[in-house]
């Protein structure tokens, strides 16, 4: 597998970038990663890097960007954060990933079962995790289909409440950055919401949640 350089990069479109990811996770799923020189990647990036893909995604230890979408160095801007929430710090490195560094597509990654949401659910205080978590309540109140057992111990509603914070996310990314949301409306870059399954390692992405249909990419 080629590192990018600058030329490639430009060559990416969103919805190039979109297949990109998709056909990685499908090859981490069949257990079939590309064979990669990391060393050499890591040789070949040192004067530059041109990734194609910001992606936020939550700290789980399972739920690893470069894995499960099979990407090497040099691929992709990685910015992981429980619950996958977004503040100042994480706009601004997205900023700096799409306008000055060339990335494609903006992915809001949540995945199943995630222990941020769990403690969301169930109002935990803890700490500096109490204002993280904060972040995450508005999704919890949203969510008003559950009516009765609205905590972790509810996997139904654990899952409802994670799908409804990516699909926050991804609006307050647009809401937040004038810079981001130029970018997006005029078919620059994309952005698009997904879960990843932790028990299979299939990424599921929410079209909803897509720019990409937008434009002629």
């Amino acid at each position: 597998m080629k590192t990018l350089t600058k030329e490639m990069q430009a060559a990416i479109t969103p919805s190039m970038a979109m297949e990109l990811l998709n056909e990685g996770n499908k090859r981490f799923v069949n257990n079939l990663k590309v064979n990669r020189n990391l060393l050499q990647q890591a040789n070949e990036t040192s004067d530059g890097q041109h990734p194609f893909a910001v992606i936020l995604s939550c700290i789980d230890s399972r739920t690893s960007a470069e894995l499960i979408f099979d990407q090497g160095l040099g691929d992709i801007f990685s910015v992981r954060i429980a619950g996958n929430i977004i503040n100042e710090d994480i706009l601004g490195s997205m900023e700096f990933g799409c306008k000055v560094a060339g990335a494609k597509i903006i992915v809001v990654l949540g995945h199943t079962k995630c222990g941020a949401i769990k403690g969301a659910c169930d109002h935990v205080e803890m700490g500096n995790l109490t204002a993280l978590l904060s972040k995450i309540r508005p999704a919890v109140e949203e969510e008003t289909v559950t009516k009765e057992n609205r905590n972790s111990k509810n996997a139904v509603f654990v899952e409802s409440v994670a799908n409804i914070n990516v699909k926050r996310t991804v609006r307050a990314i647009m809401e937040r950055s004038p810079i981001l949301k130029e970018m997006i409306e005029s078919g620059q870059i994309g952005i698009i919401g997904g879960t990843h399954d932790i028990a299979t390692g299939v990424v599921t992405f929410n079209q909803e949640t897509s720019s990409l249909h937008n434009h002629n990419n």
